[in-house]
């Protein structure tokens, strides 16, 4: 067992290249971990952490948080790596693509919140007074929010990916996917805040009459 805090040489092979690495850890007085290991292979391969498969005497190691000790990796061992680099290209698109992410979960949020709103209104939380006014709130604060799902829908478009961009062609799908979802959400809001709204109209036009 390696005595806490030392350094673990292993050697690495990934495809015909190997790599002879000292694992650490980061804290002074615990071993390195399978995770220390990853990182470290991340940096000189360039294959990221959650594309790498670790092969050592033929089995696959993968509790990332174990000491090394634990897995039976010692000084002198040697691992295999199995997984495909990002190509920097790859990298900045899988980025942009991380971002338009983080932007299409802030609108998610704003749906929910209109849905929320809606809902309390159907329910009859609000004064009768006031729930012509709050609709039509409702109603702009809906189309607005397709809107923000319409212009994102077209950013993810105009990312153009070569054929073997395969996690960012993923991600793409997926996101697309999702987006296109809410978009579905926000149509059926829309119809219900209308049908609201409508029978909110006939009421008080039968109260006139």
């Amino acid at each position: 067992m390696a005595a806490a805090g030392a350094a673990v040489t292993v050697t690495v092979t990934y495809s015909n290249e190997k790599h002879s690495i000292q694992v650490a850890s980061p804290q002074e007085d615990s071993e390195p971990t399978l995770q220390d290991m990853a990182l470290l292979i991340e940096q000189v391969t360039g294959v990221p952490v959650p594309f790498q498969k670790l092969i050592y005497k033929g089995k696959s190691l993968k509790e990332l948080e174990q000491p090394l000790s634990a897995l039976g990796v010692k000084n002198g061992c040697k691992v295999m790596l199995i997984g495909k680099r990002n190509s920097p290209e790859e990298e900045a698109e899988l980025k942009k693509l991380k971002d338009l992410e983080k932007s299409v979960e802030q609108i998610a949020n704003k749906l929910e919140e209109v849905n929320k709103e809606f809902t309390s209104i159907q329910k009859g939380f609000l004064a009768k007074d006031l729930q012509a006014e709050a609709l039509k709130q409702l109603d702009k604060k809906i189309k607005g929010t397709a809107e923000q799902f319409m212009k994102i829908l077209e950013q993810i478009d105009a990312i153009n990916l070569p054929e073997n961009f395969s996690d960012c062609k993923l991600k793409k799908k997926g996101l697309v996917k999702r987006v296109q979802a809410f978009l579905a959400q926000c149509d059926t809001i829309e119809g219900n805040i209308g049908q609201e709204m409508d029978k909110l109209q006939s009421k008080n036009l039968a109260l006139v009459e």
